[in-house]
């Protein structure tokens, strides 16, 4: 599974109250959240990103409350992946339940900034920065998580075995 997108770069400590603002919570699909991701410290992210647009972050991005709304929120926004250099355990799990790939390479946010281009293998965890040249290396997903991500997230995986009969 590769994707391929346009970074957006943001710092250390994001929270999950700065990727969707709690005065939202009493939304909860990706759409509804769509227009509200980043709002409060990137006004206009959620009018510029584009679909399969790939979210840069410092060291524990998703810190903060275990709410699923900010994975939703972004991905509902067109994010197709976040790259940090950490992320808050909760927020990982979160992501990869809904079907948002996320990897951690602290070496491939260093050399990313705003605007340049990223191509992703996740069975390989190959990142390449196609402005740059470079290519980094992040840890694979297993073949049952990349399976989990194409189904869309845990429940559509899980719909999806059942309905296979495993």
């Amino acid at each position: 599974m590769t994707i391929r997108g346009r970074a957006w770069k943001y710092g250390d400590n994001v929270d999950t109250d700065a990727i969707i603002p709690a005065r939202y919570l009493n939304m909860s699909t990706e759409a509804e959240l769509a227009p509200h991701c980043m709002e409060d410290i990137d006004p206009s992210f959620a009018k510029r990103v584009q679909r399969g647009d790939i979210l840069v972050a410092g060291k524990n991005f998703g810190c903060g409350s275990s709410r699923e709304h900010a994975p939703l929120a972004l991905k509902g926004a067109g994010v197709s992946c976040v790259i940090a250099e950490t992320f808050a355990r909760i927020f990982y799990r979160n992501a990869i339940n809904i079907g948002l790939p996320i990897l951690e390479c602290p070496e491939a946010v260093r050399a990313t900034q705003t605007g340049h281009t990223l191509e992703v293998d996740l069975a390989t965890g190959t990142i390449r920065n196609l402005d740059t040249g470079q290519t980094f290396q992040a840890t694979p997903y297993p073949p049952f998580m990349l399976e989990l991500i194409a189904a869309g997230g845990l429940i559509p995986y899980t719909r999806q075995r059942l309905a296979r009969g495993g």
